[in-house]
């Protein structure tokens, strides 16, 4: 039986189509995944993504612990709710997960891993902090709601107005405590916004204090062509353990300014070349970007592993792993069943903040 997040009796009640996601009845719509799409772009949408795992890291060694665990340097992070994003990596230079770090002292951290690899991070994690002075504590009694578009901030003030006195003045990739809440300026969609972290008992009544807000309920199917226009990796499709972050477009993640510091997986990453790059592909012609079909370019072949119809472009856009040489600008082939449709190759973002950026 698939595990369940405290919104689902309010999902079912509002006529959401639930689905199998990573073994959680998740909504994949509410009716128009387009409408819900659009209304994330142009004014405020909320998702329950109660799926994922809120994880403490606490104890003395905690800092020195996670700048060994993840590829970027949480040393870097100083101002109390700050956050980063990282890639978990195997000793083979592989992504375990890709996750967000929040720091709130040296001694204790948050992180937030996916929902479909939260047990295998959890002992991971365990196995990494054998003989060290960490305490790693899994909160699964923890709902998390994200509020997201350009009125999400004004739209989520209106509902809770107390709130804005701590949530006013956060910068991006920051969080703030606001009683047994944690308000997070980060999100998943390539809008402004929140994603909140509360008791999980409180989750139903928020949800619908958003709603009576205006902050429209938005599916996963919306989430997921949201991120791609975003240009935003989904673990188990754009990375896995299989390949390495230089190939899945997050070079940026890894910090090696410390030649002193070592992480799981670094000698991996400087000795293995990598040899094919992440760009993004418009198509051409007509029809759909999917998933693992082939992209056929001068250099050899690449996939795309991940494709949709923007609904904000009304084109088929994608992101894909291709050979290295392959230039922004170029034209490549999408084999589509028995046919070969034109796409031009583009930076791996296509919508930030409503506005497109191709």
């Amino acid at each position: 039986m698939n595990k369940r997040t405290p919104l689902y009796d309010a999902h079912v009640a509002a006529g959401a189509k639930m689905v199998d996601f990573a073994g959680w009845d998740m909504p994949i719509h509410y009716g128009s995944q387009i409408e819900e799409h659009l209304a994330v772009r142009r004014d405020a949408g909320m998702f329950d993504v109660s799926h994922m795992r809120a994880v403490d890291v606490e104890g003395s060694d905690a800092q020195a612990w996670l700048r060994k665990l993840v590829a970027n340097d949480v040393a870097k992070l100083t101002l109390p709710g700050k956050a980063l994003y990282s890639c978990m990596l195997n000793t083979e230079g592989g992504v375990i997960d890709d996750l967000i770090v929040y720091f709130f002292t040296p001694g204790h951290y948050r992180i937030v891993v996916n929902a479909g690899t939260a047990e295998k991070d959890l002992a991971w994690m365990q196995k990494q902090a054998a003989g060290t002075n960490v305490s790693i504590i899994g909160r699964p009694e923890l709902a998390m709601i994200a509020v997201q578009g350009p009125a999400a901030r004004t739209r989520f003030w209106s509902a809770f107005p107390e709130a804005k006195a701590v949530s006013d003045n956060l910068i991006i990739f920051q969080a703030a405590r606001w009683g047994d809440w944690l308000i997070a300026r980060t999100g998943y969609t390539g809008e402004d916004g929140f994603e909140i972290t509360l008791p999980a008992d409180e989750a139903p009544k928020v949800w619908e204090k958003l709603r009576s807000a205006g902050v429209a309920p938005i599916g996963l199917g919306a989430r997921d062509t949201l991120r791609l226009e975003a240009g935003m990796n989904l673990y188990g499709q754009d990375m896995d353990e299989t390949t390495l972050p230089t190939e899945s477009g997050l070079s940026w993640t890894i910090d090696l300014k410390d030649a002193a510091r070592d992480f799981v997986g670094k000698s991996a990453l400087v000795a293995r070349q990598a040899q094919r790059q992440f760009v993004g592909l418009v198509l051409l012609d007509r029809g759909v970007l999917r998933a693992h079909q082939r992209v056929i370019t001068k250099q050899g072949d690449g996939e795309i592993t991940s494709g949709t119809f923007s609904p904000s472009l009304q084109y088929s856009i994608a992101l894909a792993r291709v050979p290295m040489g392959v230039n922004a600008g170029e034209e490549v082939e999408v084999q589509i069943r028995d046919k070969r449709l034109k796409a031009r190759v583009v930076k791996p973002n296509f919508v930030r903040h409503g506005k497109a950026l191709i």
